[in-house]
Parts: structure tokens; sequence; C-alpha cells
């Protein structure tokens, strides 16, 4: 049997976790997804839906609309998770 040691003490807390600001490039509602332009020049992201946190139901963003996110990795490539609408 293998026992794990998990230390939360030095585990990032939500406040200390470091989250990315964009713009959304386009976002296609009926379809689900867009992409994310980084504040930092980075490559636009990836962005699905269900990755919104706008307070549950079917989300979608604007075109133009600023964003918070933390940058993932999917499928594809890097993508944008944890989004939250500004």
């Amino acid at each position: 049997m293998v026992i794990a040691r998990i230390n939360f003490k030095n585990s990032p807390n939500k406040e200390e976790m470091s989250m990315s600001k964009g713009t959304v490039k386009w976002f296609n509602a009926d379809k689900g997804f867009g992409f994310i332009t980084p504040a930092d020049g980075g490559k636009d992201l990836f962005v699905h839906h269900s990755e919104i946190q706008a307070g549950g139901g079917y989300a979608t963003l604007n075109d133009g609309q600023e964003v918070e996110f933390e940058v993932g990795q999917g499928q594809k490539g890097p993508c944008a998770n944890k989004v939250q609408p500004l």
C-alpha cells in the first residue's frame, strides 16, 4: 500500500494564482467557441463556452470584450480556462 502526503500549506491559493488578461478576438455563440488575444501579445487562445465563468447556463462572449483567464493546454494547443468577463 502506498500513502502519499499532500502538503496543502504550500499550495497556491486563488489570490496567488496568476490570471492573464486579454480581449475576445471573436466568439461564435452558435458553435460555442472563439479566440482570445492575450494582453501580453502572445498567440491567440482557443476558448470554449464551457470555460466561461458567468453564473451558470450557456454563456457567450462578445467580440472586443475584455476578459481574465488562466492559460491551459487543450488537445490542439494552448487554450483559455476559467474565463471571467470584466
